[in-house]
């Protein structure tokens, strides 16, 4: 498995990415325009790319296990992030390894080439990518809502706040088995709701629902059952108090 230095220079980034995204279906009106358009600030470019950038190791809990109760108990997150998490940060290691990936790129360019790796790759870069953004946009301080250019995007997109709740908790509820629901930023800039099964996310060039991920919620078992049970709509509708919405906004604004 070959190790590069993973903060790469706006020059690498910009060759590495181009060729990434404009190899994709959605790449280069999408993910390619908005990772460009991030890029064309200097250091201060380089440093927004980066950290929408995800790498293939797990990184660490940015609050404590408990922080997120009751609306997320404590045992739950520590199970989902010690051994599910870590358990694709591992897998997604070996199976770097195994197809001499190199590391030292953005996980986001195997995304969005997923078609062309094995399941292993798949199922397991998929969990890693997905549980990376997760980790980010929870939050002890959860904010209630969006504000600033975010707000003002759902609000077009959705009507209201309230209609968009709606829309990604069906999208969440009615998710077939295990998987995850997503609000995106879609290939014409607008946001966009929708769902993807398993670990496959909208990055993903095999994915009927593609676009730039933004915000996600797990509705896999592990990620509720112990204080939920069967009862994932609680699940759903309690996650909105520990959503950082900053950090959304963060990455929609960097994105547009």
């Amino acid at each position: 498995m070959k190790k590069t230095n993973f903060n790469v220079s706006r020059r690498t980034f910009l060759s590495h990415s181009s060729k990434a995204t404009f190899a994709m279906g959605i790449g280069s009106s999408m993910i390619g325009s908005a990772f460009l358009t991030a890029c064309g600030g200097g250091e201060s470019g380089e440093e927004a790319v980066s950290s929408l950038s995800t790498g293939f190791e797990q990184t660490p809990l940015g609050f404590d296990y408990m922080a997120l109760e009751p609306h997320i108990d404590a045992m739950t997150m520590e199970i989902h992030y010690t051994k599910h998490a870590a358990g694709y940060a591992k897998n997604l290691g070996e199976a770097s390894s195994e197809e001499n990936v190199d590391v030292g790129k953005p996980l986001e360019e195997v995304l969005m080439n997923i078609s062309k790796y094995s399941t292993k790759m798949r199922n397991n870069g998929g969990g890693h990518y997905n549980h990376e953004l997760f980790w980010k946009i929870m939050t002890p301080a959860g904010q209630g809502m969006p504000s600033g250019n975010l707000a003002e995007a759902i609000t077009g997109a959705f009507g209201s706040f309230e209609s968009f709740k709606e829309e990604f908790e069906t999208a969440a509820k009615t998710r077939f088995g295990s998987g995850w629901a997503w609000l995106v930023l879609d290939n014409n800039n607008l946001l966009k709701v929708g769902s993807t099964p398993n670990q496959d996310n909208p990055l993903m060039d095999i994915s009927d629902f593609q676009g730039i991920p933004l915000l996600g919620i797990d509705v896999w078992e592990h990620a509720y059952y112990l204080h939920y049970q069967n009862r994932r709509p609680d699940y759903v509708s309690a996650f909105w108090n520990v959503v950082n919405w900053d950090e959304v906004g963060r990455r929609y604004d960097t994105l547009v």
